[in-house]
């Protein structure tokens, strides 16, 4: 029995979508050490959010889970919900940003922490004992951390809810802000419609910036987008990319980047809410392909029930 089932594994023609079992939100997509990673909030009331998994695939169709690659218990100030990572590479280290406690003023602890590891599964271990942004600038709540290393190796955390958007610079530490040029420590870049979630990639010297829209709970959750030649802005939003299909699923937003390196291939990894469901945490974490157009701009991503076919990261480079 243990062979037929390896082998039907191995026989998947493509990904399907939801990715893996389980309810899991917020994916940031990385590709880290010859593989594809995502990194998820597991999906669940506020309270039962201590901890996160990760997930891996040397195929974007078969995904190992890596579990509580770093918990709330390791974490002395956290106390009230982990959600939305975001980590990176740099220096042979990962440093791994998350939200914590849903802070709803200054007078809170909470905001956004780092954490560090010396593999990409972990563990992760808080990195400075304390929030690395906890406190209320522009009006931007301190959550959805998102980070992005440009081309010049300047590193940026983009975060915010409540409708405001931030970016800060990282110091060369990546536990530490630095200012920016103009002596400003947050700089704020709200887009029109900016909700939360944002998301930062670059495609030939142009920065598009991507984010939620819509209640996280409800069936209008989307992703929209904007598109500069400064990763500082100015974010004019250009439209939608991703919303509810009443096909396929609702809820349709919060999502993370996968490109295959070395080529123009984008996968959309994002969470949904299947068809039938009402409680507001069954999230389920799915997998698209992402086109641009000619012109640059961002093709609306189809939402499929079938997911991606087989991509290896060492083919067609």
């Amino acid at each position: 029995m243990q062979v037929s089932e390896q082998s039907a594994v191995n026989e998947k023609s493509t990904s399907g979508n939801p990715l893996f079992p389980g309810w899991y939100a917020d994916p940031e997509g990385r590709v880290f050490e010859g593989k594809y990673w995502i990194y998820p909030t597991y999906s669940a009331p506020y309270n039962d959010q201590t901890f996160f998994d990760a997930f891996h695939s040397t195929d974007l169709v078969n995904w190992t889970k890596a579990e509580r690659i770093l918990e709330m218990k390791s974490i002395a100030w956290a106390w009230r919900a982990l959600w939305a990572p975001s980590p990176i590479e740099r220096g042979g280290k990962y440093y791994y940003y998350f939200a914590a406690n849903d802070i709803q003023s200054d007078d809170e602890i909470g905001g956004i922490g780092v954490a560090v590891a010396d593999r990409p599964e972990g563990p992760y271990r808080d990195a400075i004992g304390k929030p690395l942004i906890g406190k209320f600038h522009h009006g931007a709540q301190p959550i959805d951390p998102h980070v992005f290393i440009d081309d010049d190796g300047s590193a940026y955390l983009y975060y915010g809810g409540w409708g405001h958007c931030n970016v800060v610079k990282l110091n060369d530490d990546m536990i530490s802000i630095g200012t920016f040029e103009d002596g400003e420590t947050f700089k704020s870049v709200t887009p029109d419609k900016f909700v939360e979630g944002p998301c930062m990639i670059k495609r030939n010297g142009s920065y598009y910036f991507m984010w939620a829209e819509g209640g996280w709970g409800g069936p209008h959750y989307s992703v929209a987008y904007a598109r500069s030649d400064s990763p500082l802005g100015p974010f004019e939003r250009v439209g939608k990319i991703l919303q509810q299909d009443p096909e396929v699923a609702t809820g349709a937003g919060h999502h993370g980047m996968l490109q295959v390196p070395g080529t123009d291939e984008w996968y959309i990894v994002y969470h949904r809410r299947p068809l039938t469901e009402t409680d507001a945490n069954h999230r389920v974490v799915c997998i698209d392909r992402l086109y641009f157009e000619e012109d640059g701009s961002i093709r609306p991503v189809r939402m499929t029930h079938e997911g991606v076919g087989a991509r290896s990261l060492h083919s067609g480079n």
